[in-house]
């Protein structure tokens, strides 16, 4: 999918420069997914927090406007250009209502779980990866100074206040969720009798945007070795792992899969 040669020229800065490879994030898989959905082909690139329009990855460049960040008002701004279609122009008031629902289960309460448990619970692990191209003195520092900013956004927004007990009840109620919608969805479009065929979180023939960002959010924890807790809890829930696998196969096929391998705390 990702490709020189498209005709728009689409650059997804990724952070990670890891060719081929998953990154640890789930906002980059989330758009890439996304793109991946259309069969719209785009350069994937590292890129750098200082480099990106709000200080976040992903980014991108689009011909002919300005970078751009945040995914969520990256495909906003692609469906406004018809580069991809809006995945959710055809869903009632009620599945768009639950479409966001999910997404807001993901971004605003998932990704602080994780995060509490890549940059506290498994700092060495998360620092030396994310920061391994910065030499290794820098890093400490830099490092520190990122500990500090993400536990003070951490203890603002709620998650750092909470025992480590309490963030995985949460974290494990959440992908409950997911998990049980998931068979569900599963069930109703037949896709357990077609072990190939991808199914999707509303049920329905095609995907919304709450898959770009399930897909995301799934691989993310499945990828990431700074947080085998989180990795733990998204392996015990088959639904969770055959819905990511079939669209892995399906959409990510040149990509290197997670391991099934449970890594080790950092």
């Amino acid at each position: 999918m990702a490709s020189s040669k498209s005709a728009t020229k689409l650059t997804v800065y990724r952070g990670f420069d890891w060719p081929g490879r998953y990154t640890w994030s789930p906002f980059v898989t989330k758009l890439e997914t996304r793109l991946r959905f259309a069969s719209l082909p785009y350069v994937a690139a590292p890129g750098s927090t200082r480099s990106a329009p709000k200080g976040k990855i992903p980014y991108i460049d689009v011909p002919g406007e300005e970078q751009m960040g945040d995914s969520t008002f990256i495909i906003r701004r692609l469906v406004e250009k018809d580069m991809v279609p809006d995945l959710n122009a055809g869903l009632s008031k009620l599945e768009h209502a639950q479409d966001l629902a999910w997404r807001a289960l993901m971004e605003d309460k998932l990704y602080f779980y994780g995060v509490r448990e890549r940059w506290q619970d498994n700092y060495v692990t998360m620092r030396s990866t994310v920061m391994s191209a910065i030499p290794y003195p820098l890093q400490l520092v830099i490092g520190l100074l990122a500990y500090k900013k993400t536990t003070a956004s951490l203890n603002g927004q709620g998650t750092g206040l909470l025992t480590h007990d309490q963030m995985m009840e949460l974290q494990e109620e959440g992908w409950e969720a997911l998990n049980a919608q998931l068979a569900q969805a599963r069930q109703q479009s037949n896709a357990a009798s077609r072990p190939d065929e991808p199914f999707w979180i509303l049920g329905g023939q095609q995907p919304t945007e709450a898959d770009a960002t399930l897909m995301g959010f799934i691989v993310a924890g499945l990828s990431c070795t700074a947080a085998p807790a989180g990795g733990k809890v998204i392996r015990s829930h088959s639904a969770l792992v055959d819905y990511s696998s079939r669209i892995h196969n399906r959409y990510f096929s040149d990509y290197e899969k997670w391991s099934d391998e449970l890594p080790k705390s950092g």
